[in-house]
C-alpha cells in the first residue's frame, strides 16, 4: 500500500528562502510522500502566521521572544537550521576598488548623518578610491524582516548613538525618511541594482546573484573584513560554543580577527504538539534532513554551514516535537 501523502505549509523569512527551496526540492525527490510549500513573506509575517496557527511551521531570522512563545497554545520550539551573512551592497559604477566602511561610518550612513559618497569619513578608509560627489541613496526593507533585525542589532552593538538616539533595533524600524524602502531581500537587491549611488543591506546570496559589489566592513577587532564563507564561519566558530539552552544565539558584534561582523542564524518555528502525528513525523524528518544532508547545499547558495556545536542542540530540540 502506498504511503499516505502529507502536505506541510510554512511561511516566513526571505533571508534563507533560496536554501529552503533547494531543501524542499531535493527532499521531495527522496521522500515523495511529503509535499512542502513555503511562502516567502518575511520574518515578521512568518512569525504572525505561526503564532495564529495558520501554518505548520514558521521561519524567522529573529527568534521568537518569550512573550511571543507564550501566545502559542500548542507550544513552540525554536530550531536554528542555517546561517548567513547580511552584506552591505552598493551601486557605484566605475569605482576603482572595493568600498571599505569603518565601524563608526556604517551606522552614520544609514541614519543619514553621512550624506555624500566623498565625505571625508568615508574617504579616510578608502585612500585613492575614486568616490563620487553624489548623494547617498539608502535602501532598506519595507516589510517586517529578520534581516533588518540582524543588521540593526549589529549597528546598535557597534554604535551607542544608533542604540540610544537612532532608529534602534527591530524587524521593522523607522528610517525617518532617509531610506528608499523595498519588500524582501530580493526587492532590496533589485532596487540597489537599478539605483545608481545607492547602498543597502541584504543577505549575501541575493547580492551575489545580482553581482552587486559588497563593502568590506570593519569588525570589533578593528579589521576591515570581506564578506565570504570563511569570514562567516570565523564569526560562527567564535560563538557557537556559547549556544544558550533556548537556542537564541545572537551574534551582533562577533569577536575574532577574521570574523565578518554581521552574521545571523535563522530559525524554523515549530509547534511542540501537532494534532496529526503523521504531520509531526514528516516535519521532523524534513528538519532533521536539513540539519544533516541539507547543510551540503549551504556553500553553493551563499550560506554558512552550521558547526556541530549548533546542529547538536538543534537536533535535541527537534525531539520535543510530537
Amino acid at each position: 500500500m502506498a504511503a499516505e501523502k502529507v502536505e506541510l505549509r510554512g511561511a516566513g523569512a526571505t533571508f534563507p528562502a533560496p536554501l529552503y527551496q533547494k531543501w524542499i526540492e531535493v527532499f521531495r525527490r527522496q521522500q515523495p510522500d511529503v509535499a512542502i510549500a513555503y511562502d516567502v513573506v518575511g520574518s515578521g509575517e512568518g512569525q504572525r502566521r505561526f503564532i495564529e496557527g495558520s501554518v505548520d511551521f514558521g521561519a524567522s531570522d529573529a527568534a521568537l521572544s518569550d512573550e511571543q512563545m507564550a501566545r502559542v497554545a500548542s507550544g513552540s520550539v525554536l530550531v536554528p537550521v542555517a546561517a548567513g551573512l547580511v552584506v552591505v551592497a552598493y551601486n557605484l559604477p566605475g569605482l576603482s576598488g572595493p568600498l571599505k566602511l569603518a565601524r563608526d561610518v556604517l551606522p552614520d550612513i544609514f541614519n543619514g548623518r553621512i550624506r555624500t559618497w566623498n565625505d571625508p569619513r568615508i574617504r579616510a578608509s578608502n585612500p585613492g578610491l575614486n568616490l563620487p560627489n553624489q548623494h547617498i541613496a539608502v535602501v532598506a526593507r519595507l516589510d517586517g524582516s529578520g534581516t533588518t533585525f540582524a543588521f540593526t542589532n549589529h549597528l546598535a552593538a557597534a554604535s551607542a548613538a544608533w542604540r540610544d538616539n537612532g532608529p534602534g533595533v527591530g524587524t521593522r524600524v523607522d528610517w525617518r525618511g532617509t531610506a528608499m524602502l523595498a519588500p524582501g531581500n530580493e526587492g532590496v537587491a533589485g532596487r540597489i541594482k537599478l539605483a545608481e549611488s545607492s547602498i543597502g543591506y541584504v543577505e549575501f546570496h541575493f547580492a551575489k546573484r545580482l553581482k552587486l559589489p559588497m563593502a568590506h566592513i570593519q569588525n570589533k577587532a578593528g579589521r576591515l573584513v570581506e564578506p565570504n564563507e570563511a569570514s562567516g564561519m570565523a564569526a560562527l566558530a567564535d560563538h557557537a560554543s556559547s549556544m544558550p539552552t533556548n537556542l537564541r544565539l545572537f551574534m551582533p558584534d562577533p569577536e575574532g580577527d577574521n570574523a565578518y561582523p554581521i552574521v545571523t542564524l535563522t530559525w524554523l518555528l515549530l509547534y511542540e504538539h501537532y494534532r496529526d502525528p503523521q504531520r509531526a513525523a514528516a516535519l521532523k524528518r524534513f528538519v532533521a534532513w536539513g540539519l544533516a544532508n541539507g547543510q551540503s547545499y549551504s556553500s553553493e547558495l551563499g550560506y554558512v554551514p552550521l558547526p556541530d556545536a549548533v546542529k547538536g542542540p538543534a537536533l535535541v530540540a527537534l525531539q520535543r516535537i510530537h
